[in-house]
């Protein structure tokens, strides 16, 4: 089928649409219903009569926008009508909540008068937290944006307007910079002179370009004085009106140092780009075709054509959804009376700081793996990058502030840490380490050094000022990495083959010597194997923690810390462990690397092991030990050692957590039937710490939950041993070993308090 097709069938599949209304309070028992409808509901309605802001406290106005529209102008579709226009308002209710988490009801109204169209909207300001008009012909448009913004007290933003403004000037703050030019100075051309183009012409001024350098053509020609006196423009088109002959587009573009098109595909030539001036910045953003095809202006030159267009299968895409629902978040979160100026200028200048940053593999991954690094290539950050969010809509809120439009502060540093945990329990509970981590930042020892993961990790460590890295590898490689990256830190660098590292040799020999080590074997090691060096540092004290595993097999870089570091003193075991994270529940699952077939004397130590992990996340730990058999319902080897690992530790005065099994992984983490059927367990509520029977089990149990039950995954992280130690997983993206090295610094810092 082709894309007409399957967009048909995915809108027509059950149920129709894109959207539908989902409740966020139970709803399963008759009190739930009184509390939630009558006569419950009385109570809210009356505190709301009292007061109209008790709204936001006890309804879903404070995230709730309305997409209105009335059909007449939408994209590459033309003035089809309120009702046609709804697959587009519902599609853009979807990008709020996947890019945002704010809840959207999609609004066609069947008015073209815009009186009647602003008294619609007017009447439904108790109802939304803000507005969002969409796809309204110019010149309705700027009158009825001007008119709602006067008359209401939520936010009011036409996207067509500023959401391209703000995304174009984004791109435009870093291109211009690329080049070195200064946007005070340059000219700039406009094709087409409509919503978008006049809104981003405003803009780029309040960006500090200079509205005489300002050139923009409609399809007449260009916007003269002499047009506007003969009456053939209309009040919006007029403000920039420039004392200029008649002529064309080629005219406009001669000398010109930007290109923006927002009119009609095809109608820029490759001559055309070649009068511009020296390096040119090109943003053709007619969709679905561009004034010019993107490798065509890049040909017409042999100097810098920075080019961007509307399209997602080039560089440099200009996309909306990089702007509204992160405007909006910030706008409801402080409960702005509307978007002002400074608001989108702050968003503006917060997209191109962030397209400055290191790209986090995930973006990359969804881009197939192309490089993703700030250039002529990059000058704006994928609609994918889940910072945005927590960059972006802080930038806004702080604006707001400042400008004083909002009617609620708030605690910035806190505010994106909320931001940050609407994008998974994951990042909420890596904070959570990732703070202590800051408190106290220790030398973090990094094996592989050279590698280019290992290396932006390293970057970032130093950025969020969670460690103090060091990079064991080839000096060279690694400083060369950090200059082809643009990465703005001097790492830490041990390199075996420029530097005299006896010591670390002969401390290697002395513990090793009676394990079948030669001196000239643990100097060798030590120049050629990472791992042993690095043990070695963290065992001498010159590191406070070990990371490694990235290009190795697990067990193979296991080896050398267990060799070297060993376990701590209260442990004879180690054990692997991962915390998945769901929406609203968090589990910690162990052994799930180590232990192939462990006894109940292990089975009990991972346990304690998983517990003590657990409170380092703020979690208080309540432990099920995992089998197939449900406390005796069936007796086996297997089940009797995890029963009676369980008894181990309850009969334990030392163990201080909720443990209990063996049990069912069912009855672990269901409530009711721990609750109904097995009321005399010891644990008061589901399960969050799994200790499975066997490494087969525990392996096989955290990818399924990963899998198919959609859980996020941490790990492993590395319990047991004497000194911070953790395993990367081969494959792991940068992320996951920044996370790993929060722990590592958490664990020095709790050994270090002991």
């Amino acid at each position: 089928m082709g894309l007409d097709e399957d967009a048909l069938e995915y809108h027509e599949r059950e149920p129709p649409g894109k959207l539908e209304i989902a409740t966020t309070k139970p709803t399963n028992t008759q009190r739930d219903l009184s509390l939630a409808y009558s006569p419950g509901v009385a109570a809210p309605c009356r505190r709301i009569d009292e007061d109209s802001e008790k709204a936001f406290r006890y309804t879903a106005k404070g995230n709730l926008v309305g997409v209105v529209s009335n059909g007449s102008a939408v994209l590459g579709l033309g003035d089809i009508g309120a009702q046609a226009s709804k697959p587009v308002m519902e599609g853009k209710g979807v990008l709020f909540k996947r890019f945002a988490d704010i809840d959207v009801f999609d609004v066609e109204l069947d008015q073209n008068d815009v009186d009647a169209f602003v008294e619609s909207v007017a009447a439904m300001e108790p109802t939304f937290g803000g507005v969002n008009l969409e796809d309204i012909k110019a010149p309705e448009c700027f009158e009825i944006e001007e008119q709602l913004r006067e008359r209401m007290d939520v936010p009011v933003f036409h996207d067509d307007q500023h959401g391209t403004a703000i995304i174009s000037g984004a791109g435009l703050i870093n291109a211009l910079d690329i080049v070195g030019k200064d946007i005070e100075d340059v000219d700039i051309t406009i094709s087409g002179a409509g919503a978008s183009a006049i809104a981003s012409a405003k803009f780029y001024v309040s960006l500090g370009a200079k509205k005489e350098n300002i050139t923009m053509c409609d399809s007449t020609g260009i916007l003269t004085e002499e047009r506007a006196e003969a009456g053939d423009l209309n009040e919006y088109k007029a403000e920039f009106a420039r004392d200029l002959p008649e002529g064309g587009l080629a005219d406009a573009m001669e000398g010109a140092d930007v290109f923006i098109g927002l009119s009609a595909p095809g109608i820029v030539s490759p001559e055309m780009v070649r009068s511009m001036a020296a390096n040119p910045v090109i943003f053709a953003m007619a969709n679905p075709d561009p004034e010019i095809g993107y490798e065509e202006a890049k040909n017409a030159r042999d100097d810098t054509v920075i080019m961007g267009t509307g399209r997602s299968d080039h560089p440099n895409q200009v996309n909306n959804v990089l702007g509204f629902p992160f405007i909006f978040r910030g706008a409801l979160d402080v409960r702005a009376t509307g978007i002002n100026e400074e608001m989108k200028v702050a968003c503006a200048k917060a997209l191109a700081e962030l397209a400055r940053e290191d790209v986090p593999d995930q973006v990359v991954k969804a881009y197939g793996d192309q490089p993703l690094q700030f250039g002529p290539e990059y000058i704006i950050p994928k609609p994918v990058d889940p910072r945005v969010l927590f960059e972006v809509a802080p930038a806004v809120a702080e604006a707001a502030i400042e400008s004083g439009v909002a009617r609620r502060d708030l605690d910035l540093a806190e505010y994106r840490e909320r931001l940050e945990a609407r994008l998974g329990k994951s990042r909420e509970m890596m904070r959570v380490v990732l703070n202590k981590a800051k408190s106290d930042p220790k030398r973090v020892a990094l094996g592989e050094g050279d590698d280019e993961k290992m290396i932006r990790a390293a970057s970032q460590m130093v950025e969020e000022g969670i460690a103090e890295p060091v990079l064991i590898g080839d000096a060279d490689t690694i400083h060369e990495t950090v200059e082809d990256l643009g990465l703005g830190f001097d790492p830490e660098i041990v390199d075996p083959e420029q530097s005299d590292y006896d010591e670390y040799a002969e401390r290697l020999y002395d513990l090793r010597k009676r394990k079948g080590v030669t001196e000239s074997e643990a100097a060798e090691l030590v120049r050629r194997d990472p791992n042993y060096l690095g043990s070695v540092m963290v065992e001498k004290g010159d590191a406070d923690a070990l990371l490694t595993g990235l290009t190795h097999h697990y067990p193979s870089a296991l080896r050398p810390p267990l060799e070297v570091i060993g376990t701590a003193p209260d442990a004879k075991h180690v054990a692997g462990v991962y915390m998945l994270t769901f929406k609203n529940r968090v589990v910690f699952c162990a052994d799930t690397t180590v232990n192939t077939d462990p006894d109940e004397e292990v089975l009990a130590e991972i346990a304690e092991h998983v517990a003590a992990l657990a409170r380092r996340f703020n979690v208080e730990p309540r432990v099920a030990m995992l089998s197939y058999s449900n406390f005796g319902s069936v007796e086996s080897e297997g089940t009797e050692k995890v029963a009676a690992a369980a008894e181990r530790l309850r009969e334990d005065p030392a163990v201080d957590f909720q443990v209990d099994g063996e049990m069912q992984a069912d009855t672990a983490v269901v409530e009711d039937i721990l609750e109904d059927t097995y009321d005399f367990a010891d644990l008061d509520g589901p399960a969050n710490c799994l200790v499975f029977p066997n490494l087969e089990a525990g392996n096989i149990g955290y990818k399924l939950l990963q899998r198919l039950g959609g859980a996020e995954a941490i790990g492993p992280m590395l319990t047991g041993m004497d000194e911070p130690v953790h395993v990367i997983q081969r494959g792991d993206e940068v992320k996951d070993i920044v996370n790993l090295a929060g722990v590592a610094v958490v664990d020095a810092q709790e050994e270090e308090a002991e």
